[in-house]
């Protein structure tokens, strides 16, 4: 049996593409991409943020010094472009930022394509770096309220990896924050483990943060988007979090490598119950399974899509893509594998249609448009593409027992206010839903011994005894709220009703004398 962080390892370097007696070198063009721009101008910052909470060490100055763990934040926008102030960029640009956040910052340009594994350097990479993209650097943030997408990079990469579907997105009114894979310790990971996804998830989580620092985000519409190694980090922040409403993943490992995401503390199936698609390459052929010792289970294990119960889920394969096109890195730099890899024209179009399906997912989930829920719902071949471009598997959700403790989720978001009438919609679409007496009884008190909460307590009261009108015990606490409050004109109210109801309650008539009726 193969040791699970040797095999992440290995398939990691193997799906990259990067194997130097099977290259062939692309020829593509940013523009040839195709990607139809949205109406907004898209403006892009960088800048880093220190995680206080978590040290780090620079592993490069070879010293036992520790920092707070550096966030770099890379974040593209809907914008106001009024005046030149603001620079368009190139892919140059966006390659620097790749030097400082693999901590070579001072490294000169011109070893960049020498440097780093997966920018070769050949004529056509070199005529990529003058290359404009579509965002501009530093614009105003443009007025109004956008969904936000949080992004979880592949194993030890950049935060602009996805820079072409990043513009695409923001283009088509959606804000964009991503951070680098980085390991614990320091910028290198462990080998694909357990704690290296909760590192990442840590990192995402803390963007998930930093999005409240934005009056341009719709804080109620958020997503997350990971490739490869990112997607199992991401599956993980989704158990953790509630906030999140649908997650997106390209070719993300969660897929096969399920038991790094079973052996965290935090995994629990039961709170993953968002939309969830999954985009997977294509088919490796059988033998170039052979021949590089890749587990046979690549090709068809979707462990995560098989477990869910409780989401609506999509899985598409692209039959023209291998791992490394799911990323604008891998479609503009990365070497061709002439066994299996189709053309570039090919290559291009599918990422093209990965990033349509992207935004039509998020669309339908974030945005709920009618035209982008239709294409998603539909068959590839409904959409006008064939199955040898693209095939799809879907599931629908099996709908989880709703409990108190999600009526109280509703009653929160609404302040406990209106409390009857959302019972009497809530119980219409979850005829099982059972609210306890001492439940209520118990969260009415804890609200109103809250001088800040009281009227919200009252409410809950009110709900209470619409439920269970003879409950002689809920009178008494209520009556115990108002006293508590001192409002005695209707604690003594509440009081005689709970004496009609039970005689010998003896709190209330203690109660009774001490004021003196």
């Amino acid at each position: 049996m193969m040791d699970n962080n040797l095999k992440t390892i290995r398939l990691t370097i193997i799906i990259t593409g990067l194997l130097l007696s099977i290259i062939s070198y692309g020829q593509t063009s940013l523009k040839e991409i195709g990607l139809k721009v949205g109406k907004y101008k898209v403006g892009f910052k960088h800048y880093t943020i220190n995680d206080s909470t978590r040290t780090y060490r620079i592993h490069n100055e070879f010293n036992n010094q520790l920092i707070e763990r550096p966030i770099p934040i890379s974040i593209w926008y809907p914008a106001k472009i009024e005046d030149s102030s603001s620079e368009q960029l190139t892919v140059l640009n966006y390659l620097e930022i790749l030097k400082e956040e693999e901590e070579w910052k001072n490294l000169p340009n011109y070893f960049l394509l020498d440097w780093f594994p997966y920018l070769w350097n050949t004529p056509e990479n070199m005529a990529h770096l003058s290359e404009k993209v579509d965002a501009f650097s530093n614009p105003t943030l443009l007025g109004g309220k956008f969904p936000v997408v949080v992004y979880a990079p592949s194993y030890q990469a950049s935060s602009i990896e996805n820079f072409a579907l990043f513009e695409y997105l923001a283009s088509n009114g959606f804000v964009v924050i991503s951070s680098p894979s980085r390991g614990t310790d320091t910028r290198w990971l462990e080998g694909g483990t357990t704690r290296d996804m909760e590192t990442q998830s840590r990192d995402v989580e803390f963007l998930l943060k930093e999005i409240h620092s934005y009056e341009n985000i719709d804080l109620e519409k958020v997503a997350l988007i990971g490739f490869s190694f990112g997607g199992l980090s991401n599956a993980i922040t989704v158990m953790k979090n509630k906030t999140i409403k649908a997650i997106v993943s390209l070719d993300g490992t969660e897929r096969y490598n399920y038991p790094v995401l079973e052996k965290s503390p935090y995994f629990n199936l039961d709170k993953f119950s968002i939309p969830y698609i999954h985009f997977a390459q294509k088919e490796i052929p059988k033998e170039i399974l052979n021949a590089d010792k890749i587990p046979e289970e690549l090709n068809y294990e979707f462990q995560l899509y098989d477990s869910l119960e409780h989401s609506n889920i999509y899985r598409y394969r692209f039959h023209d893509l291998t791992h490394s096109y799911f990323s604008s890195f891998g479609v503009l730099f990365a070497n061709r594998d002439k066994r299996q890899d189709k053309s570039d024209v090919k290559i291009m179009a599918s990422y093209n249609l990965l990033c349509q399906y992207t935004l039509h997912f998020l669309n339908a989930t974030l945005k709920n448009e009618k035209k982008a829920i239709d294409f998603i719902e539909n068959k590839p071949v409904a959409n006008g593409f064939s199955d040898s471009l693209i095939s799809k598997e879907s599931k629908k959700a099996i709908e989880k027992d709703f409990t108190y403790r999600d009526f109280n989720d509703l009653a929160f978001k609404q302040n406990y206010q209106n409390l009857i009438p959302l019972y009497t919609k809530t119980i219409s679409d979850y005829p099982n839903l059972e609210l306890q007496e001492g439940v209520l009884n118990t969260l009415g008190l804890r609200l109103s011994f809250n001088p800040e909460k009281k009227v919200q307590g009252y409410n809950v009261f009110l709900l209470a005894l619409h439920l269970y009108p003879k409950s002689a015990n809920l009178y008494d606490s209520l009556a115990e709220a108002y006293f508590y409050n001192e409002d005695y004109q209707n604690a003594i109210l509440n009081y005689k009703k709970s004496l009609e109801l039970n005689p010998e309650n003896q709190n209330a008539i203690d109660r009774l004398k001490q004021l003196k009726e």
